[in-house]
């Protein structure tokens, strides 16, 4: 047994156990608890195998599962940034980068090279499987601040314009799923949960 491999491999496993520390902005479905970065990827992980079926192309399934549990845990060191703030970079992952070498390259190197590739093949978003990946990512939030009368749009006063600009993502990985996502956000104005400006057509 290669031991040196095992050593290196629960040290990565002792290391992300700080994913559970990352608190998000979104919170529970229907609850005042903030949901952390390792809820917020288990749940990625079961929407993709329940929701698979609705993804525009064929995915490997696999893939997108280690998408979906590996792309967040760069944030032990980058941190969280919440989708709408609007004074710091969501395209500079230069940070994120210098992270998924760190936190990957305990790993053994076979291991670190395709943690980190995965990594970049979702940040990158140009495959059938990191299309649908972020579908799932984007989705989720959604899903929590309807389930909470509005949730964190709510509270950080985001617009119904900021949340479909954001949101739209989600129709590169499944049209089906968007369809689904837009009628949520209609149904969300109609109720009063999220507004639309006033200069933009009802």
């Amino acid at each position: 047994m290669d031991t040196s491999n095992l050593s290196m491999q629960l040290n990565f496993i002792k290391e992300i156990d700080k994913l559970k520390y990352i608190e998000r902005k979104t919170k529970l479905f229907h609850s005042e608890r903030r949901e952390n970065d390792a809820e917020h990827s288990w749940h990625l992980a079961m929407m993709t195998l329940v929701l698979a079926e609705h993804s525009d192309k064929p995915v490997n399934v696999l893939k997108v599962l280690k998408m979906v549990l590996i792309h967040d845990i760069v944030e032990i060191d980058a941190g969280d940034t919440f989708i709408y703030d609007t004074l710091k970079s969501h395209t500079n992952t230069q940070q994120e980068l210098q992270a998924a070498k760190r936190i990957f390259g305990l790993l053994p190197e076979k291991q670190a090279k395709e943690f980190i590739a995965i990594w970049e093949e979702f940040e990158e978003g140009l495959t059938d499987e990191a299309k649908f990946a972020r579908s799932m990512d984007r989705f989720e939030p959604l899903l929590q601040n309807v389930s909470n009368s509005g949730g964190t749009w709510k509270e950080f006063e985001v617009d119904y314009q900021k949340v479909y600009d954001k949101k739209k993502a989600i129709k590169n990985g499944s049209s089906s799923i968007w369809a689904y996502a837009e009628s949520l956000l209609e149904d969300s104005v109609e109720k009063g949960i999220l507004t639309k400006r006033p200069d933009l057509p009802k």
